[in-house]
């Protein structure tokens, strides 16, 4: 009988090297990645976008060539250097979401993981917005970039309802997928903005106060009823139900916080039910 328990320590043990090991393979990866983009920046800076060479990039970071093509594909991806990590982790963020949270607030949270990569490094961040105004092929590798977000948001959302089910009265499908577009381009707008002041301001208070809207906008619309939450009364919610058929009436406060009035909502629907 202790035999499984001794085998299951040493696969244990075997595995913690190959993961550390992965963890610093990966962080070498982003390190190397940031310095090509680094060292592409400033000879953009200098001798402009048309006049860079990937071997100079290369050169410049102190790597041959082969190794620019292993982190990079061509001189204008060299600049967006944190996109694909940024993706996984946005994507992280929604496979992690709690079960009683609202689909577009963990949108909201999975997108804030962009806004964090461009406030890491105000300086580059906005050095690199100069560039892509400039440079019309850097502008349409960013217009694909957020593209990418935008499809994982959408996804996210349409998965939480059935994208197949269009039918009189239920705008699911439809809200989920305007709701992701409104929340990157709230993200975008905001980020604009920051970038024009030169990085400065607090771009967090910011995003969160677009985000507001858009939750204010979609967010009372978007799956109502559907969240499962803690049956305890809120002084700033209650319900009452009127049921005449399938029809549920259920009343809140105007000023009531969306999470209350969807909690009104689901209990209003249980009671009916019940």
């Amino acid at each position: 009988m202790s035999q499984p328990a001794k085998s299951s320590r040493a696969t244990a043990a075997s595995d913690a090297p190959e993961t550390a090991a992965g963890s610093r393979a990966a962080a070498q990866r982003l390190k190397m990645r940031r310095e090509l983009a680094a060292a592409a920046m400033e000879l953009f800076a200098t001798k402009g976008y048309e006049a860079t060479t990937v071997d100079e990039i290369a050169a410049a970071a102190g790597v041959a060539r082969r190794t620019f093509f292993r982190h990079f594909r061509s001189k204008e991806e060299a600049i967006f250097p944190d996109h694909d990590d940024t993706l996984m982790r946005a994507e992280a963020v929604l496979n992690a979401a709690p079960a009683h949270e609202h689909p577009l607030d963990t949108v909201c949270r999975g997108i804030k993981e962009v806004m964090k990569m461009y406030a890491a490094s105000p300086a580059v961040s906005v050095a690199r917005y100069r560039l892509t105004r400039e440079v019309p092929t850097l502008r349409e590798r960013e217009i694909a970039s957020v593209a990418r977000y935008e499809r994982l948001f959408t996804r996210y959302l349409l998965s939480h309802f059935d994208e197949r089910d269009h039918h009189d009265g239920n705008d699911d499908p439809l809200l989920a997928e305007v709701a992701a577009s409104a929340v990157v381009t709230a993200h975008n707008h905001v980020l604009r903005r920051w970038l024009r002041a030169g990085g400065k301001g607090d771009v967090e208070s910011q995003l969160d106060h677009a985000f507001a809207i858009v939750r204010k906008t979609f967010g009372t619309g978007i799956g109502a009823g559907r969240l499962a939450g803690p049956r305890v009364p809120s002084p700033a919610a209650t319900a009452e139900t009127a049921a005449t058929g399938d029809v549920v009436v259920a009343v809140a406060r105007a000023d009531a916080p969306l999470e209350e009035v969807m909690r009104t909502i689901e209990r209003a629907l249980k009671e009916h039910h019940a």
